[in-house]
């Protein structure tokens, strides 16, 4: 495993890349930065529709390097519903969804009760979690939703 502490995502990917003799490249690069500049979760159509506006990546490209990324942990994929979108996981929290079936806005939450029961399992059961991944679904309740029911 690869220490990540103060390193940055072009580091930890330049050093993947020449530890493995494989080719370094402007378009990963690109792909990279373009997504450490998020602040929310993205799908692929967002990510090569935004780098489009300045370069020439294909999107099957952009498929490779999002692959290549989560296998050194530099974005988490997240299957919401029937949608599948990304974000950038690199020195950022362990954190939750809440999900509005509505508007699909996206909101993210910690809560360190959790922590405290996935702590609890672990002992009682003998096993060490790595990861986990936590989803809560229903109805934005502000006036500022926009497919609020109850706003219309």
């Amino acid at each position: 495993m690869i220490n990540k502490e103060n390193r940055s995502p072009i580091d930890i990917l330049n050093n993947y890349l020449e530890k493995q003799k494989l080719r370094k490249t402007p378009e990963r690069n690109i792909i990279l930065e373009e997504i450490y500049k998020l602040n929310t979760h993205f799908d692929i159509e967002e990510l090569f529709k935004k780098i489009s506006k300045k370069n020439k990546i294909s999107k099957a490209t952009i498929y490779n390097a999002i692959e290549l990324f989560q296998k050194l942990d530099l974005i988490t994929k997240h299957s919401f519903d029937s949608r599948v979108l990304y974000e950038k996981t690199l020195n950022k929290k362990q954190h939750n969804h809440l999900i509005c079936v509505n508007c699909n806005k996206i909101q993210e939450f910690c809560d360190p009760r959790l922590q405290k029961i996935m702590k609890s399992a672990e002992e009682i059961l003998n096993f060490k979690i790595s990861k986990h991944s936590l989803n809560f679904y229903g109805h934005c309740l502000n006036n500022n939703c926009e497919n609020n029911c109850e706003n219309k």
